[in-house]
């Protein structure tokens, strides 16, 4: 059994945004000279979700977000935090849910249907050697 693709601890490359959303920065203020982009298994990604999963786990968030690239026991941490709050209760709905909650615009209802087709073909290579049935709903 192969597993790929999970090799990137931070956004690769041309990919980085600043990722602050100044909507919610009363509650999860952005740090200056910091940059909430993608990182760890999951890719967390933007300052409330930095804060909110440092308030849950226990580290400095939204001060020192680079940590979640940094240090394997947070980054983890992270990914098991953002997985529970967010993908967990939609997966009784399908595969294609999940890519909601872990992608929404970037991906889905048109976004960018190419990405979401490589990760439904990912999911079913992976759910066949595991041997296990997909379920419906597989796209977003």
């Amino acid at each position: 059994m192969v597993f790929v693709d999970f090799c990137y601890i931070e956004e690769s490359e041309g990919e980085s945004k600043d990722y602050c959303d100044e909507s919610k920065s009363d509650e999860y203020p952005c740090a200056v000279d910091k940059e909430y982009y993608g990182r760890g298994p999951i890719q967390l990604k933007w300052n409330y979700n930095y804060g909110a999963a440092g308030e849950n786990i226990g580290f400095e968030g939204l001060k020192a977000p680079e940590t979640v690239g940094s240090d394997p026991v947070v980054s983890f941490k992270t990914a098991l935090w953002y997985w529970t709050e967010n993908v967990s209760p939609v997966m009784e709905q399908g595969f294609g849910e999940t890519i909601r909650a872990m992608k929404g615009e970037v991906e889905c209802d048109g976004g960018n249907p190419d990405a979401v087709q490589a990760r439904v073909d990912y999911y079913t290579q992976y759910c066949s050697q595991l041997g296990v049935a997909p379920g419906d709903n597989l796209t977003c």
